[in-house]
């Protein structure tokens, strides 16, 4: 691993203007541990109230692996905060516009508001990238051993960079370890073994993330070079003077921009840790999580009236055709995405033929019986992601779905999707705490490089404007699209294009361990998810675990 690079002369200087070096209070300390376990309280109330009332009793030992798994995947959401949080109040503090104690809880309490407004779509975005027998098998022996790979995988690297204060992706790490799993699961397998990585979706979200930092690059140097010509105030362009705060205007932006970057991170990257839970809780309490129990009886004759609808374009699509196993012909077509043949339309219209009789035997899906609950979500999983591949393309759906059947196909799978895919307001909350509580702590090697060590001079105003706008915009337009970002990477990269925007040059040293840091995150990641899963698979195998 590559360690930071040493500041020239006027780096240190600055150093000496910006003293993080704060003594914290006892009481302070006592607020932030009362915080932080009552969060876990409130976790382990809320599994416990949730299995209570769906009848589902949890025997002393799952409640027990089920507790390691949420405090393992919270503290994966707690490293992202101290990891990730450090970009967004970098600019402020280097700038003098806010203190760092006060920045980093500023920048903690928007995180937290960030992750209780998020929609939940990058959750699902990254959960997709799993193999499907392992999403379907969350329960089994294989589906705890990636659980356990991936998350394990994730904080060690997360950790690891921390430590070097390298400003290293959250989200790569992750992504990385989801890969790794996949690769892994494939290899073990062999040919015509269980399916690997779902590569169209690799594909869009690996492409988010190596298209992200360019657009914070370019777009900050754009935006700074823009700000001259619009504003040309001078005071905007100068270097802060000694520990003297800016003008109230100025100042004003900056608090502003800090704001925005850290809502966009809570509600980007706190879905990734959503994400992560909902597999926990689907695989040790499916009856509690497996579906969407809160939706309302009302929604039963809509679910049953969509499907009927769609029901009529596989039939259509199908013609005449027959097949044996519906949910394996629509499994190996989610690994093959192969999709558009008339064995594959038999299949949706049986499979969705099932689910219509079970929704209209129970009455609902909070009333589906705790015996049919995960046989249910398996159906309506595979149902919901084969028309998701089917109608991904808008304009290819319309041409191969003629007269409304596009629209009958996108009706139902919406409905699937509210089924199958949701995030109880518990699990956003204590995320949002994990997050919030993270930015709290551990921030300063992170801020010192971003401040630092990427520039050869000091941050201006318009510098840490600049970068933080491009990367809030940037984040926020990646999570309305459902794609997970590296807000590491977007900022660090906004304030590299201000620094060579203005004349000032970067310090090759910090560029190239960032950019190594960026380049060796996934394939890292990978080994080691993929080393732990294959370790954790013979340790489960060998204890006769299925």
């Amino acid at each position: 691993m590559a360690t930071a690079a040493t500041p020239d002369a006027s780096t240190s200087d600055a150093a000496t203007r910006v003293p993080m070096d704060h003594r914290i209070h006892p009481g302070a300390t006592i607020g932030f541990l009362a915080v932080l376990i009552g969060g876990l309280a409130f976790a382990g109330y809320s599994v416990v109230n949730d299995t209570q009332h769906v009848g589902e009793t949890l025997a002393l030992g799952a409640f027990a692996f089920l507790g390691l798994a949420l405090v393992i995947a919270l503290g994966f959401e707690f490293v992202n905060g101290f990891h990730d949080t450090a970009n967004a109040v970098a600019t402020v503090i280097y700038t003098h516009s806010l203190k760092p104690v006060f920045a980093v809880v500023w920048s903690g309490g928007w995180n937290f508001i960030g992750v209780l407004t998020s929609s939940g779509a990058v959750a699902y975005s990254v959960i997709t990238l799993l193999p499907v027998d392992l999403i379907l098998g969350v329960g089994s022996a294989g589906g705890y051993a990636m659980i356990f790979a991936l998350l394990l995988a994730a904080v060690t690297w997360n950790l690891g960079t921390w430590w070097f204060g390298l400003p290293n992706s959250s989200s790569h790490a992750l992504i990385g370890s989801i890969l790794g799993v996949g690769l892994a699961n494939q290899l073990i397998a062999g040919p015509g073994g269980t399916s690997g990585v779902d590569w169209s979706q690799a594909t869009n979200v690996l492409l988010a993330l190596l298209v992200s930092p360019l657009i914070g690059f370019g777009g900050s140097y754009l935006l700074l070079k823009a700000m001259k010509k619009v504003v040309p105030d001078p005071q905007l362009y100068e270097e802060p003077k000694a520990d003297a705060p800016p003008p109230r205007g100025i100042r004003a932006l900056l608090i502003f921009t800090c704001t925005a970057v850290s809502f966009a991170h809570g509600g980007n990257d706190g879905q990734k840790g959503m994400g992560l839970i909902m597999l926990i809780l689907i695989g040790v309490a499916p009856t509690a999580y497996a579906l969407n129990r809160t939706m309302p009886d009302g929604s039963t004759p809509q679910f049953v009236e969509a499907a009927a609808a769609a029901q009529t374009v596989f039939h259509a699509k199908a013609g005449g055709t027959t097949v044996a196993d519906p949910q394996a012909t629509l499994r190996t077509a989610l690994r093959t995405h192969i999709t558009d043949t008339p064995e594959v339309f038999a299949a949706l219209d049986a499979v969705a033929g099932g689910i219509t009789a079970d929704l209209k035997a129970y009455g609902s899906l909070k009333a589906t019986p705790a015996a049919k609950t995960k046989g249910l979500r398996n159906e309506m999983y595979v149902e919901y992601d084969t028309l998701r591949l089917l109608t991904k393309d808008e304009t290819k759906a319309k041409a191969s779905f003629p007269d409304g059947g596009a629209a009958k196909l996108t009706a139902y799978q919406k409905l699937l999707e509210k089924g199958t895919r949701f995030i109880p307001p518990w699990v956003k909350i204590t995320v949002a705490l994990a997050l919030g509580l993270g930015t709290m702590v551990g921030w300063k090697r992170i801020v010192v490089t971003v401040g630092e060590k990427i520039g050869k001079t000091h941050l201006t105003y318009g510098m840490g404007a600049a970068a933080e706008l491009m990367a809030a915009s940037t984040i926020l337009l990646a999570q309305v699209k459902g794609l997970p970002v590296s807000t590491t990477h977007i900022l660090s990269s906004g304030v590299a294009g201000t620094m060579v925007a203005d004349g000032a040059g970067l310090q090759a040293s910090t560029v190239r361990n960032i950019a190594l840091a960026w380049v060796t995150t996934l394939p890292a990641a990978m080994a080691i998810a993929g080393v732990l899963y294959w370790l954790f698979l013979t340790i489960v195998h060998g204890m006769g675990m299925n």
